[in-house]
């Protein structure tokens, strides 16, 4: 056959991917879009208590196979499935390695390894005997012998302001959380000083190691070339951000920061704002703190949402962004609580800039934690009365 009678097939077939690939763009854009978003106040959480007996529940993270895995603070882990209940024992004991010593104190922080389908890979965070030093490590499901530590920092002087969240970004790396020393008014200036890793949120490659280290500080941390820096702090100006969380869908972090009184906050920070100055304790929230931890010119970035302690709030419990089928209307809601009132606070990005906030009901007794299954769907701990809850949204009708 001639060129000349190929061409009209060729350009038969070249009109045909253009017009298939338009299609193939509308429908992923069209699967992208989220579902059109209700005002907040038109939602609410209800609350079903699905499982007891916990002591004191620290920790939740969603596994593959529809578990999720329960961090107690004496140091055990227990799995809960929707179908079968709460284990009987614990999947995991690490009470051997574990300072209690201080209400703070304790196994903290718990999530599964990307690859943990395979490997059973668990990274946990935990103040650890004789003396408290806060303690990033790697384990095994069930098997605790072959603990792995990646990184510590000394914390004897005081019990309280550890952090503990620990979570994988959308990037690969593990993210981890610590306080700022303790007690309170940060009396060792962590917060400000980039050469301690308190009052920070660490970035770091676990998936090699580098020299000495079983890890490797990824290249495009900010502070690598600072002189007087830990290469490994990637947010910096914290006071207490025990509870974090990674919005999967853009790879952002949503900081719930623990105050020192007066103001509760939540930060929300895009992959691009690595390097960011939270305030703490130049600034607590928005209002200015101690004007003496503030550097002339100093660059800080402000919280999208923020309350006081007013109405019994004491301490914000950081949550998660909602991203679960069960409740379109809700997709792209990020959820927290106060661990006194159980206020449920929502906050949600507008389209055209800034953000909208709400109090969307009340949670169970002391929520501890607020984790999603691998669907994304919601539960929330409630501490000393050792609860495990199922949480789901509901429309409330307009005013």
């Amino acid at each position: 056959m001639s060129r000349r009678r190929r061409r009209p097939v060729t350009l038969l077939a070249s009109l045909l991917v253009l017009v298939l690939s338009a299609s193939l763009s509308l429908s992923a854009a069209g699967a992208a879009s989220p579902a059109r978003a209700v005002p907040l106040t038109e939602l609410t959480v209800v609350s079903e208590q699905v499982a007891y007996g916990l002591q004191r529940p620290i920790a939740i993270t969603g596994l593959p196979d529809g578990r999720m895995l329960i961090a107690e603070k004496d140091g055990t882990v227990r799995a809960y499935h929707p179908d079968t209940g709460l284990a009987a024992e614990p999947v995991l004991d690490l009470t051997a390695r574990i300072d209690t010593s201080d209400n703070e104190r304790g196994l903290l922080g718990i999530t599964p390894a990307p690859n943990f389908a395979w490997t059973g890979m668990l990274y946990v965070a935990y103040t650890s005997l004789p003396a408290g030093a806060l303690t990033l490590a790697r384990v095994r499901l069930g098997a605790p012998e072959r603990l792995q530590v990646l990184l510590t920092q000394e914390h004897a002087e005081y019990g309280n302001h550890n952090g503990g969240q620990v979570a994988f970004g959308r990037d690969g790396y593990l993210y981890w959380s610590l306080g700022d020393g303790g007690h309170a008014y940060d009396p060792f200036k962590a917060g400000q000083n980039l050469g301690t890793l308190l009052g920070k949120i660490l970035r770091i490659d676990v998936n090699r190691g580098c020299g000495l280290k079983p890890y490797c500080v990824p290249a495009d941390n900010p502070f690598v070339r600072t002189p007087g820096a830990r290469p490994e702090i990637w947010l910096y100006g914290l006071r207490n951000p025990w509870r974090f969380s990674v919005d999967q869908a853009d790879g952002s972090l949503w900081i719930g920061d623990v105050g020192q009184g007066l103001v509760e906050e939540v930060n929300h920070i895009r992959p691009w704002q690595g390097g960011a100055n939270l305030g703490w304790s130049c600034r607590e929230g928005t209002p200015v703190f101690d004007p003496q931890q503030c550097r002339p010119g100093g660059r800080y970035t402000d919280p999208v949402f923020e309350y006081d302690h007013y109405n019994d709030n004491c301490a914000v419990t950081g949550g998660v962004v909602y991203r679960g089928s069960r409740t379109p209307d809700a997709r792209g809601t990020y959820v927290a609580a106060d661990y006194c009132s159980t206020r449920v606070f929502a906050v949600r990005p507008k389209p055209q800039g800034g953000y909208e906030s709400a109090v969307i009901g009340y949670f169970p007794t002391q929520p501890s934690a607020i984790g999603t299954d691998a669907r994304g769907e919601l539960y929330v701990l409630s501490d000393l009365p050792g609860f495990l809850s199922r949480v789901r949204f509901e429309r409330v009708p307009a005013p």
